[in-house]
């Protein structure tokens, strides 16, 4: 009876070896040799801003199944890991450790948001794996508190200060107004960048605010501080948020009798703030984004094409920024020659005159992307184009 326990537990032993050896060997195994190219997709696939996340999500994924039966990148299919971070900081920088440490990914894409993304940067940086995101449009998103450039985190869009300015110079030269009244999320990084740079740029301008006031996220009822903003009969109303909060915003104003051009960034581009809003409400509301459907640029014909025949509805901004973001990594990989993540961030480093659906782009020296800005006017509550701005 012993003897049969010594030998049962002697196989035990060898087998666990076995298998603790075939897992070193899997795991020295370097991104270069791996049979395929691992990409994590680290999204708001639920959660408060799950329509941003979803869109790019499937933007990238449309463009990396393209590449891939095209032949791939460096002779190999693309893989790729996608993980859902709940519209949560915290959980966005969970995946993204988990990501890097279990699955051995050599390139994380997104998040969505500069507040997820943030929270997800920490453990790229630690483990130097590059991180872009198509949408984190905060400018402290890839330099830290110091100034200081943070070597493996990319963004493809352009910045909240962008934003701002560009509305601020719409409104006083375009408009022609110069009574601003501002309501800002103030949990929001990204609401309160372009507030920030908006009051900054229209004071240069000679215009003025009349009114500031905020609120926070996931509020429905904003008839309080709508009225002290009615109060102050502003000319122009800047609300930078995201959909969720600006769509109600913007049925309350209306009925509260706030007719006054209403003002934003990318944050509104879902077709949720439809629903939330009503079309008769979403009249006179301006808005900076990446992207218009309305553009008769022949590879954004195509695009649109390919993204109706696949998910049966038209494509929008989110999709076609997800849509480039995968192209541009399978560039990156490919300039870089390995795909290896240090070879793989000199590359994204070096872009210049990138080519996408969104415009052509390059990184600057702060690691943020320098493209045209396009500006759409909600018509009953349909976007449509009204001009682009080269940077």
């Amino acid at each position: 009876m012993k003897k049969t326990k010594m030998l049962s537990l002697m196989m035990v032993v060898v087998m666990m070896t076995s298998f603790l050896i075939g897992c070193g060997a899997d795991s020295d195994k370097t991104p270069a040799d791996a049979d395929t190219i691992k990409v994590g997709l680290n999204y708001e696939l639920s959660g408060n801003v799950a329509s941003y996340g979803t869109d790019l999500s499937d933007g990238v994924e449309m463009a990396l199944e393209e590449i891939n039966a095209n032949g791939g990148v460096l002779g190999k299919q693309i893989e790729v890991v996608k993980m859902d971070n709940t519209s949560d900081s915290t959980e966005a920088a969970n995946i993204s450790t988990r990501l890097i440490t279990r699955e051995n990914v050599v390139t994380i894409l997104g998040p969505a948001t500069s507040g997820n993304t943030k929270g997800a940067i920490p453990p790229a940086q630690e483990n130097k794996i590059p991180l872009v995101s198509a949408s984190a449009t905060a400018d402290d998103v890839t330099v830290d508190s110091n100034g200081k450039v943070r070597d493996y985190i990319f963004k493809t869009c352009f910045s909240d200060s962008y934003q701002g300015v560009t509305m601020a110079n719409f409104a006083y030269n375009d408009l022609k107004f110069a009574k601003a009244a501002v309501l800002v999320e103030n949990t929001s990084d990204y609401s309160k960048g372009i507030a920030a740079n908006f009051k900054d740029e229209l004071a240069k301008l000679g215009g003025t605010i009349v009114s500031e006031e905020a609120y926070q996220s996931k509020e429905t009822d904003f008839k309080a501080v709508l009225t002290n903003i009615k109060a102050a009969n502003p000319e122009v109303l800047l609300v930078p948020g995201y959909y969720e909060e600006v769509g109600l915003i913007i049925r309350q104003a209306r009925e509260l009798g706030i007719n006054v051009p209403v003002l934003g960034g990318d944050g509104y581009d879902s077709p949720d703030i439809l629903d939330l809003a009503g079309p008769d409400a979403l009249n006179d509301v301006y808005y900076t984004n990446h992207y218009s459907p309305m553009d008769t640029a022949k590879d954004v014909v195509a695009f649109r094409e390919a993204f109706s025949e696949k998910f049966n509805r038209e494509p929008g901004a989110f999709h076609a920024m997800g849509y480039d973001l995968g192209y541009f990594f399978a560039d990156a990989v490919e300039r870089a020659g390995e795909a290896t993540p240090e070879k793989i961030r000199d590359a994204m480093e070096a872009t210049v005159d990138f080519k996408g659906i969104t415009g052509t782009l390059s990184i600057d020296e702060f690691h943020n992307s320098v493209k045209a800005v396009t500006i759409l006017e909600l018509v009953d509550g349909e976007p449509t184009f009204l001009k682009k701005l080269e940077p």
